[in-house]
């Protein structure tokens, strides 16, 4: 099958068009036929050497798919060749046919194209994941969401919104910030023009802080918490060494925790995923929550998705697509027992 490799790390341009071999289901697994891919800062992290995949995942980047079920697992019960579905995979997106858990599996509503399922699970399961349940953010609590108009950030205002959270949100242009206000962010803060620490502090500062800069943000992240507040680091984009202020730790009682999804026990992914599909969709499909999809890329065009994605221009999620017919023969001649 073709798929987007690289034969060594690097930049964009090290994404290219490749050949592979077929990947095998397995007992717990759906082999699915990919019609769309998310794209992610961790696949560009990925790209340039420094994000290994996980033990036993593939080394393909990509960790969400959408697309039509072909095989499944000899354990499999509940989803049968044909079926729509999508869902958050360990890596492997990037290709014409990928593995996906079959309890991270989720019925692609006929409301929702490919590109927009493709489009949810990361996002989501990680804003849910950090503000629900490491995060703990309650109704009249205030928290400060970084890159607001990201994927993810895009996701956690609406989620923290609907929490009945105050919000405070970080972006890098006023065309950004208006997406952070339209999705219910109380104020949008332009990094490049103001300090964020003090327009927080001024407000009254927050409980909780998501990050995914890291380093570069670690002191005004601790200024802007108030007492007992939490912050959670979901990402190195800004460096990962800084020196910390113990002392003010201290004295606030503050919290810090750092964050990944991708290297989660399959239990957590799963009860994620089953927040997503009971907490999560039901509102998208009511229009309650609002999907957030920026634009999508043929699938061989990864390497400009990802320009894209590096250069700051998008609002919400990006997406690859794929061509609707793939031929059939590869699947039966991997998967005998289909």
């Amino acid at each position: 099958m073709q798929a987007i490799i690289q034969t060594a790390p690097g930049n964009a341009s090290t994404l290219q068009l490749g050949r592979i071999e077929m990947p095998t289901v397995g007992a717990s697994q759906l082999l699915i036929r990919s019609h769309a891919a998310g794209v992610n800062r961790a696949d560009i992290v990925q790209r340039e050497g420094r994000y290994p995949a996980p033990a036993g995942a593939s080394p393909i980047l990509g960790l969400e798919t959408a697309g039509e079920v072909v095989a499944i697992g000899t354990d499999v019960t509940g989803f049968a060749p044909g079926d729509p579905v999508f869902g958050l995979v360990a890596g492997g997106a990037y290709a014409e046919y990928v593995l996906l858990d079959a309890d991270l599996a989720l019925r692609k509503p006929d409301a929702l194209s490919w590109a927009e399922a493709a489009s949810l699970p990361e996002a989501w399961m990680t804003a849910w994941f950090n503000l629900v349940e490491h995060g703990e953010l309650r109704a009249g609590q205030a928290v400060l969401i970084h890159a607001g108009a990201s994927g993810v950030g895009s996701a956690a205002i609406q989620l923290a919104r609907r929490l009945g959270a105050t919000i405070f949100a970080t972006a890098g242009s006023e065309a950004k910030c208006a997406h952070c206000r339209e999705l219910g962010a109380d104020l949008a803060i332009d990094y490049t023009q103001q300090d964020f620490a003090g327009a927080v502090k001024a407000a009254g500062g927050v409980d909780l802080i998501l990050d995914c800069i890291g380093a570069d943000y670690l002191d005004r992240n601790l200024a802007a918490l108030r007492p007992d507040g939490r912050l959670i680091n979901i990402g190195l984009m800004g460096g990962s060494s800084a020196s910390l202020n113990l002392g003010l730790v201290l004295v606030k009682r503050l919290r810090l925790q750092g964050s990944t999804l991708r290297s989660q026990p399959l239990a957590v992914k799963a009860r994620l995923t089953a927040a997503l599909r009971e907490q999560i969709l039901p509102g998208i499909l009511r229009g309650e929550l609002r999907l957030t999809l920026d634009r999508t890329f043929d699938w061989t065009a990864a390497a400009a998705a990802h320009t894209h994605l590096e250069a700051n221009r998008n609002l919400g999620k990006v997406v690859l697509t794929f061509p609707p017919a793939v031929a059939q023969t590869e699947v039966q001649q991997n998967n005998p027992q289909e």
